[in-house]
């Protein structure tokens, strides 16, 4: 998606957007607001008292007891999309950036209080998903000479490492709260399914086996549970992920077992396209959507 696809994808999707979260532990499904525009992908701030979000290229802050919304200053970084990570610490922003020279995802990040971009990704297109929790090295999915897949570089920048290499889409990684593993989506097996691989990139394992394409594994800060969205088969391709679609958020250990589905919504591109959790690790945040008229 380049810049003009991003800006038209916001002035032609006819949607209303709800905030939403989801407590694992009551299953309370709480609404925090409705939007009468597209907003995505939230993130849970480090203090708990803020959801970041993206909305038509620019990031945002919820703060949850008053519901107010503020602009994060991203300086040039007007054309974010739904890619975005906050730093362990709660200082920075990560996010993925169409640049103007070419129209190309890179990653930049940022500081949370508003400031300069600093380029990390000089090679695009380059989607951001996780930050280690040491705090040293960002997760994404790129495409290099055809081929999606999974790479680490440092915060710093510089050279980066490719981590998968099997033909098909790796995308949606996403570091372990103890930075042993990364987990990922990958449609290798003729669906679009959950994996894990060590930090390295060895030992890459398939942890479910759905008759479904299941996206974007989000752990929780504790490391126990990982939330996902999932897509029936058929309904769409394996490697795609739209909007718009009847969708279902699913749970499952972080050691692998029972999948149960948590909520149904109409959803999908936008809904949890980045981890989402509250630091209780009770707690996650998505979007639904409704179609205006």
């Amino acid at each position: 998606m380049d810049i003009i696809t991003l800006r038209k994808w916001f002035a032609e999707r006819d949607s209303a957007s709800i905030l939403e979260t989801y407590n694992i532990r009551t299953g309370e499904r709480k609404t925090l607001r409705e939007f009468g525009y597209v907003i995505e992908a939230p993130n849970w701030t480090q203090d708990g008292k803020f959801l970041v979000y993206n909305s038509a290229g620019r990031i945002f802050k919820f703060e949850l007891t008053t519901g107010t919304v503020s602009e994060i200053d991203g300086g040039f970084a007007i054309d974010c999309n739904n890619d975005h990570v906050l730093s362990p610490d709660g200082k920075l922003i990560a996010v993925s950036h169409f640049t103007h020279a070419d129209a190309t995802s890179r990653i930049y990040i940022f500081p949370i209080a508003g400031g300069d971009p600093k380029l990390i990704t000089p090679i695009g297109p380059s989607y951001l998903h996780g930050w280690s929790p040491d705090g040293k090295y960002l997760a994404y999915c790129a495409e290099r000479g055809g081929q999606y897949d999974v790479f680490t570089i440092s915060v710093d920048g510089g050279n980066e490492n490719q981590l998968t290499h099997e033909p098909g889409l790796d995308d949606g990684p996403e570091y372990s709260p103890d930075g042993k593993y990364i987990w990922f989506n990958s449609v290798r097996s003729g669906l679009m399914q959950v994996w894990r691989m060590n930090a390295d990139g060895s030992d890459q394992t398939q942890m479910l086996n759905e008759r479904s394409n299941d996206w974007f594994p989000h752990l929780s800060p504790n490391g126990q549970h990982v939330v996902f969205i999932s897509y029936a088969e058929g309904d769409v391709k394996p490697g795609d992920h739209p909007a718009n679609k009847q969708v279902e958020l699913k749970l499952m250990p972080a050691s692998g077992g029972e999948v149960k589905t948590l909520v149904r919504l109409f959803g999908g591109q936008g809904s949890i396209n980045v981890n989402s959790w509250a630091p209780d690790s009770e707690t996650f945040a998505f979007v639904s959507y409704k179609l205006i008229d």
